[in-house]
């Protein structure tokens, strides 16, 4: 490869608002590591009444008459644009906290957009529900309480809710309107608030953190939004420490965590905050969701000190828990092996994220149904 063919893989991106150019001078990151400019439209962008930032819509025109398709750019992934082609829009509102939209999708059905950022498919969200649920609550022996913080859509609790061993489910979930329109467009996901385990609470997740008691749940999985505007305090240091307090000794926490291809350097200060704060293991997992920038999403699993979580060998397979494999709804995405699967990562992110240097390779058991 001629010049600098083959190094684009390495983010030279740091915290604090300066990176590294491998000259060892400091310049400004580009705007992709700004958090609290990741919401925020591209200059370039151009503007239409059906496109969100960052998602292309087909354009309409009161006449009726053809207009050019228009795509958009979002800083949070620069230089890309995501495209859906939108068949007609269901829903447009804003809440107190941001803009919900839905649309049908020919090829995806309907979909889930927050802020500009899809959140979910009716095709493809049972990637991204069932891994980040059966991750953590396969790796531990019959979780009994269960916190999920976001999840408005429901999707989560549907998943959580095949487990039989959970005795109680609190939802923590900042925005009514996110849970008002899942159950309104998205019934096969807000089944999961059907559950009479579930306890339903809406506010902000950091304060229902601080009063939570002392070593009460077994896992606990935050399903939030992009770490920008109010979602940053979710992955900072003060919050996950909130969080494992909240979890009893050998507790785990699934935390999604962005796109390798896009983000090495927030999974990097991710990883560190959570190895200063979790005494038992830190991992990084990852899983293909075709409507995700990158087409991949990531998932930070981790455990208080205690008994030992093996994450990459479930121990509590799905495909032994009575019932699960069926409950509300077939699994679809999810199995045993998919979830050994998941651990092993691309040399690149082995390299560029120092904290995965000692990830273990193991041979895990694999069970098949």
């Amino acid at each position: 490869m001629e010049g600098g063919a083959g190094r684009g893989l390495e983010c030279q991106k740091t915290m604090g608002g300066k990176g590294s150019n491998g000259n060892g001078s400091d310049k400004e990151i580009p705007s992709c590591c700004l958090k609290a400019r990741a919401s925020a439209p591209e200059h370039e962008a151009k503007c239409h009444s059906t496109v969100v930032s960052g998602w292309f819509s087909e354009s309409q025109s009161c006449s009726g008459k053809y207009r050019q398709q228009v795509y958009f750019n979002n800083p949070m992934w620069p230089g890309e644009a995501h495209s859906l082609k939108v068949e007609q829009i269901l829903y447009r509102e804003k809440s107190e906290y941001q803009e919900v939209l839905v649309f049908e999708s020919p090829a995806y059905g309907k979909v889930l957009v927050l802020d500009g950022i899809v959140q979910l498919t009716e095709k493809d969200e049972c990637a991204y529900q069932e891994m980040i649920t059966h991750l953590p609550l396969c790796s531990i022996p019959c979780p009994r309480n269960v916190l999920v913080v976001g999840g408005g859509d429901g999707g989560v609790l549907r998943e959580v809710s095949r487990h039989s061993s959970v005795e109680h489910i609190d939802i923590c979930e900042i925005d009514k309107m996110v849970i008002d329109v899942s159950k309104k467009f998205f019934p096969e996901l807000a089944v999961g608030f059907e559950d009479p385990r579930v306890h339903l609470h809406v506010g902000d997740a950091v304060e229902f953190l601080r009063h939570a008691p002392e070593g009460k749940y077994d896992a606990i999985i935050v399903d939030s939004s992009d770490p920008v505007g109010p979602a940053q305090e979710l992955v900072e240091k003060p919050f996950f420490e909130t969080i494992a307090k909240a979890l009893r000794p050998g507790g785990v926490l699934c935390n999604m965590a962005e796109s390798m291809w896009l983000h090495t350097h927030l999974i990097q200060d991710m990883i560190s905050i959570c190895r200063e704060t979790f005494r038992g293991s830190v991992h990084y997992a990852w899983a293909s969701v075709p409507t995700y920038p990158s087409g991949v999403i990531g998932f930070l699993i981790c455990s208080t000190e205690g008994p030992p979580v093996d994450f990459v060998s479930p121990i509590n397979p799905i495909e032994k828990v009575e019932g699960a494999l069926e409950h509300k709804r077939e699994l679809r995405f999810y199995n045993s092996e998919l979830h050994s699967a998941a651990f092993a990562l691309p040399s690149f992110l082995k390299r560029e994220v120092r904290e995965l240097h000692g990830t273990p390779s193991s041979t895990p058991k694999i069970y098949v149904s």
